[in-house]
């Protein structure tokens, strides 16, 4: 219980003490069962040496812990050897002592210096509840015979049916009752309860039907057992006070698992709203705990109208929350996964950080237990441990609620986004916009549970009066607010972003034959992606160094040594601040865009990234190709508005061109009118003339306008299509044969006839890119 002078550690004392304390902590509980008060008689005196500075609670308590009946406890202020000894009469026989004398004057907490001070009083205190509490279990034998003698002291059942009787008949009626309006209504409810739909909404609602029916439910049972006790428990005694708190540990326990069912809907996965794997498991668990925990509080409350003393009431304390304590932290162990498996719910790619939080959360559960059950045995001996205490239940309300409420707030918001996107159409303001509204909303709530927990500990720990408190939060609000609003924006851009960025354009192999989607995006589109890091960086470091003033740290020098970083890199990388400016220049002209095929003189390929200082390039054969804007010199788009291709076909010299042109005339209309293929043409296909006479052929030019992206397709289907038309046409093409004939009489006539094999030229000329 001394609090040694902060000097930024733990006193070795209490080090030492608290390392005593777990090592045998368990062999204490073992063995506590066993143990038996001391006997009284003959035992000498015990001389307790406070300090001055000791709360008279703290001295009570102290007092009960040595104490034992008939036992002298000698208590001297400071160890003086003039002090005045004080002794007690004989216990009582819960083993309760009363000082004789004045106590010593007690120091408030707020004279302690320091928050390390605090934190070793703290340990201090947790080290003596434990022991004082573990001291006191073996009371707890006591607590049925003192059950026995204040029930026979009660004042309903004296004439007629006894209390016992009084009080099963009246559960019995509320349950029997409650029952009966939950088989009547359960039918109106059962249809109720049946979900519109797979989506988060409507499974909230038909859950929400669910809650309203567990609540009226155990309000009816409420009810009835009042009036029920009102007229057969009039007086004020044990039974009355049995039963009133007996009913309200109940209904407390109930909403437990009426909580349970609205988020978790055991044997009804199609309208469970929390995503938690291994729900039923789960689900059973927290019926135990929710039968548990209203028993145990029950159980105490009781034990305080009945001892004669603290220790069978602490003993029972000490006991059972240690045993709630060690079921939540083996429950949120086993459950890590599942908890993990929730915190990722809901995004397909979740980033580092969302998984470093899901793979910690367990711990922090688990952490926050062990240590509200260290500051709840640490109440036990200070003069104001209900505060302590209460706070402790407070906080592990408030960590476990404001997650549920947080997610539960953002799963409706963007049900409701969602549904408003499909009645009115997807837009990336709105998308924006809906992400922005679920990460305000969330960031209300978490910070209203920030405010309330800071406000519950700070007069605590730091000894804070409201005033100070306001002043602090003033100060805090400030900050927070840029913070909150930084943090916002961020979110809406990243979102709005995000609604801009453009597919990944990858043509795979054997793609070429089939018809490509237009999914060239806009220059918009092309252009914010580019701008996207700048943007959010420009944010984030804006709201930092606003953060940064408000919290009073001057960014005068932060700016000049910017100024300056960026002035040596902007002369030591002269190639870099070239493509840099090269690239917005580009970007300016809307030279290209994501998805178009470009030529730079030396690379060619379609662009397939973007990015501040250069561009990817994927060429036909799979490669990827990184230019710096720097280094292009000159660049052709091959896929901006349309393409005219032309390409030649060689007839036999007896071919009747105008037969030919109204066949080719005819292709062009039949593909201009196909569905796969018409609406990729801009100008029909046609045959230009003749374009070339040569020994072994006449060359006829033919020329379609279609768009960019689909050129090499439609040319591939002229081909197949003019060649067909052709042939059921008559009309013949040209053949490389050459027969030459020698004349009567000379000595030609017995030169051999020669074919020669010419290959003609490529009847297809391919589209640039």
């Amino acid at each position: 219980m001394n609090v040694a002078a902060s000097d930024g550690y733990l006193p070795r004392r209490s080090v030492a003490r608290l390392a005593a304390l777990f090592g045998g902590l368990a062999l204490a509980f073992a063995a506590m069962a066993t143990v038996s008060p001391a006997p009284a008689q003959g035992q000498s005196s015990v001389v307790l040496n406070l300090r001055g500075d000791e709360t008279p609670e703290t001295i009570r308590k102290m007092v009960d812990a040595l104490s034992a009946p008939g036992r002298q406890v000698e208590i001297r202020v400071g160890g003086a050897a003039t002090a005045t000894p004080v002794t007690t009469a004989p216990a009582e026989p819960a083993g309760k002592a009363k000082l004789a004398a004045q106590p010593a004057p007690a120091l408030s907490m707020a004279d302690e210096e320091g928050f390390q001070a605090e934190v070793s009083a703290l340990v201090d205190r947790f080290i003596d509840g434990v022991e004082y509490g573990g001291a006191s279990i073996p009371a707890i034998g006591e607590l049925p015979d003192s059950w026995g003698r204040v029930w026979l002291r009660n004042l309903n059942g004296r004439e007629g049916a006894t209390a016992g009787w009084r009080v099963f008949g009246i559960i019995c009626l509320a349950l029997a009752v409650a029952f009966t309006f939950r088989i009547a209504s359960a039918r109106w409810f059962a249809r109720k309860m049946q979900p519109a739909g797979p989506e988060f909404t409507p499974r909230l609602i038909a859950s929400s039907w669910g809650l309203l029916q567990d609540v009226a439910t155990i309000l009816i049972a409420l009810a009835v057992a009042r009036v029920a006790r009102n007229a057969w428990l009039s007086e004020s005694d044990l039974a009355n006070i049995a039963l009133t708190t007996g009913a309200n540990g109940a209904a407390i326990g109930a909403l437990y698992m009426a909580v349970g069912r609205l988020l978790l809907a055991p044997g009804a996965p199609e309208r469970r709203i929390m995503p938690l794997p291994r729900a039923e498991v789960h689900f059973r668990r927290l019926v135990v705990y929710a039968i548990l925990t209203p028993l145990i509080v029950t159980g105490i409350l009781l034990s305080h109208h009945v001892s004669a003393g603290p220790r069978p009431v602490t003993g029972l304390i000490a006991l059972t929350g240690l045993l709630i304590t060690l079921f939540k932290i083996w429950w949120f162990h086993d459950g890590r996964h599942d908890l993990a498996a929730l915190v990722l719910s809901g995004s397909s790619e979740p980033g580092p950080i969302r998984r470093l939080i899901a793979s910690g959360t367990a711990w922090f559960y688990i952490a926050t237990t062990a240590l509200l059950w260290m500051v709840s045995s640490a109440a036990a001996m200070m003069s104001n441990g209900g505060r302590w205490a209460e706070a402790s239940a407070m906080t592990q309300v408030a960590i476990v609620l404001i997650p549920i409420l947080a997610v539960g707030v953002a799963s409706l918001l963007r049900c409701h986004a969602m549904r408003r996107e499909a009645e009115q159409g997807v837009t990336s303001m709105t998308r924006a916009s809906g992400a922005a509204l679920r990460a305000a909303a969330v960031g209300v709530l978490w910070a209203a549970g920030f405010f309330v927990l800071s406000r519950l500990w700070a007069g605590l720990l730091l000894g804070v009066s409201s005033a100070q408190f306001a002043a602090v939060m003033r100060q805090t609000a400030g900050v927070a607010i840029f913070a909150f609003v930084g943090w916002v924006a961020l979110v809406f851009l990243h979102a709005f972003f995000d609604a801009y960025t453009p597919r990944r354009h990858v043509v795979g192999p054997g793609d070429e034959d089939v018809p490509h989607e237009e999914n060239v995006p806009s220059r918009l589109a092309t252009v914010l992606p580019v701008l996207r890091g700048v943007v959010l960086g420009a944010v984030l470091g804006l709201t930092i160094l606003i953060v940064l003033s408000r919290l009073g740290v001057d960014i005068g020098p932060l700016l000049a040594g910017f100024g300056i970083l960026g002035l040596a890199l902007s002369f030591g990388s002269q190639a870099l601040v070239r493509d840099i400016v090269s690239g917005v220049f580009f970007m300016l002209e809307d030279a290209f865009r994501v998805g178009e095929y470009v030529d730079t003189g030396r690379l060619k390929g379609t662009v397939e990234k973007i990015s501040l200082r250069s561009m990817q390039l994927r060429h036909q054969s799979g490669q990827i190709h990184t230019v710096p804007f720097g280094q292009v010199q000159s660049l052709t788009n091959a896929s901006r508005d349309w393409a005219t291709i032309k390409f030649n076909v060689r007839l036999d010299h007896s071919a009747d061109i105008e037969q030919a042109r109204k066949a080719i005339k005819k292709t062009g209309i039949a593909l201009m009118e196909d569905p796969e293929y018409g609406p990729h043409f801009i100008a029909p296909l046609k045959m230009q003339g003749v374009a070339d006479i040569t020994d072994s052929a006449i060359v006829i030019r033919l020329k379609f306008t279609g768009k960019p992206n689909q050129s090499s397709m439609l040319q591939r289907e002229a081909l197949k299509r003019v060649y067909r038309a052709l042939n059921d046409a008559r009309v013949p093409f040209a053949s490389n044969a050459v027969t030459v004939r020698g004349g009567e009489g000379g000595a030609q006539s017995h030169a051999a006839a020669a074919i020669s094999t010419v290959p003609p030229p490529s009847p297809l000329v391919p589209a640039a890119g």
